[in-house]
Formats: structure tokens, sequence, C-alpha cells
């Protein structure tokens, strides 16, 4: 089963159990992918990877909004946010924590035989090619920064 079926029967599923929360934050996610696979040059399908980038992305908006929120003293705000991104992030698979990543990181710095800062773009590339959807960019780039300093 895809995520755009699996969404699709969630909503129903949430709709029956007067899930107010749930409703409104897998509504929005259908709509991303329907926008999606309907876009100028799309072949009218989504790809699961598509659909993971679309999901970070929402989860990602979400806790900004919410951190402008709180920033601003309007905590009543940033609550609806993050329980909405609470309910989009239980889709995406589980993010690598700082400590699972910096083995991985490593071992791509190694491999690619990069040893100063300046070779970092080439060190990011294959990093984010093969930790897709399983790490943040930022905290990604803050372990290479890291790790080549």
């Amino acid at each position: 089963m895809d995520y755009f079926e699996l969404i699709s029967n969630d909503i129903k599923t949430a709709m029956l159990a007067r899930d107010k929360v749930k409703l409104e934050a897998l509504r929005g996610v259908k709509k991303e992918f329907l926008e999606a696979k309907t876009a100028k040059g799309s072949d009218g399908t989504l790809s699961e990877d598509a659909a993971l980038k679309i999901m970070q992305k929402m989860v990602k908006q979400r806790r900004e909004s919410a951190a402008i929120f709180v920033e601003n003293g309007r905590p009543e705000l940033a609550e609806p946010e993050l329980a909405e991104a609470e309910v989009i992030e239980a889709y995406l698979p589980k993010q690598l924590s700082r400590e699972e990543l910096t083995p991985i990181l490593q071992e791509i710095i190694s491999r690619l035989g990069v040893t100063d800062s300046k070779m970092m773009g080439k060190v990011m590339g294959v990093a984010t090619k093969e930790l897709a959807g399983k790490a943040d960019g930022s905290l990604i780039s803050t372990i290479v920064k890291e790790l080549l300093s």
C-alpha cells in the first residue's frame, strides 16, 4: 500500500474517531500529495521518495511555525502545529540520532578520502543521497563540519 492510499484510509479512520487534529494533519498531507501528482511535468504518480520528502517538509514547516509562535508569546497557537507535526511524523521512517549518524558519516568521509572542510560539498552530496529520509540535512551538515574541522 502506498502512502497516498494509507493516508486516505487513515483520514476515514480519523473521521470515524472524530480526531480533529489527526484529520486536519492528514487532509493537509493528502492535499500536498494531490498537488504533487497533478503538478506540471508530473506523470500523475507519486513515488515513495517524493511522498517522504513532502511529509518531511510539512513536519519542518509546522515545527518552524510553532517556534515562531512561541517566540512571539503565542504558545496556544504553537500547540496545534506541534500536534500536527507529530501526526505526520508517525508516517516517516525513524530519524537517525546524532550518535547513529556520526559513524556513518565518518565512513563516508574516509571512503571519499576527504581531509579538509573545502571538500565538504562532496561529502554532503553523497551523505544526503545515502541518508535521504533517514536524517535531517541540517544535522548531517553540522556533524560533517565537526568531523572535518
